[in-house]
């Protein structure tokens, strides 16, 4: 199989707010909008990571709870700073290092999404036997 990319649909009544949300906190613009589905591209210009929003339309089976949204960022410190503090979004999960290789916190969009900011850290001894690749 020759997967080329991956993205999430967030399937949502609040697409405005969600959109607005990526738009005002993860630098997104819109790269597709019908209106009922929008594609927006998260981070810089050169950036291929896509989130999708959508609204539930007629007959659609609806998804909800599960998902948490990773971002890999640069530095999770200076991230968390902006949206916690500057910009005042509640956090859900508090910034800290953990011990299988990361340091992050995460907070929830409009549409209920737990996301993840994270930058890698050295893990623990105790987690290096579950690295598969380097």
């Amino acid at each position: 199989m020759d997967i080329r990319s991956a993205s999430m649909t967030l399937v949502t009544p609040a697409l405005e707010e969600t959109r607005h949300f990526y738009e005002t906190h993860f630098n997104a613009r819109p790269v597709f909008d019908c209106g009922w589905y929008v594609v927006l591209r998260l981070g810089t210009t050169d950036s291929d990571v896509e989130l999708c929003i959508m609204l539930p339309q007629d007959g659609m089976t609806t998804f909800t709870g599960g998902v948490c949204l990773n971002l890999r960022v640069s530095d999770a410190d200076s991230v968390h700073e902006r949206l916690h503090r500057t910009a005042g979004l509640p956090v859900e999960i508090p910034l800290e290092d953990h011990p299988w290789g990361d340091r992050g916190f995460g907070l929830k969009d409009p549409a209920g999404t737990m996301i993840y900011c994270y930058h890698p850290i050295a893990p623990d001894e105790s987690f290096q036997r579950f690295i598969l690749d380097d």
